[in-house]
């Protein structure tokens, strides 16, 4: 799978939200709930990218 591939309509580039849904379902399969699971990613995220950049994404995802 190339890095630009989609997962679930979603591109795998950072801010397109694939990765960010992809992880989500996989915490669900280990049994988390939805909303823990979102909490968890986007805790992830935030460590990684900072909050200005999750806003920002999560700003672009609302618009869509």
């Amino acid at each position: 799978m190339n890095s630009y591939a989609k997962y679930k309509g979603k591109s795998m580039r950072p801010g397109g939200g694939g990765r960010f849904k992809k992880m989500t379902d996989q915490l669900e399969r280990e049994g988390r709930t939805a909303d823990e699971a979102k909490a968890i990613v986007a805790t992830a995220g935030r460590k990684k990218y900072g909050k200005k950049r999750m806003a920002e994404w999560a700003k672009r995802g609302r618009k869509k």
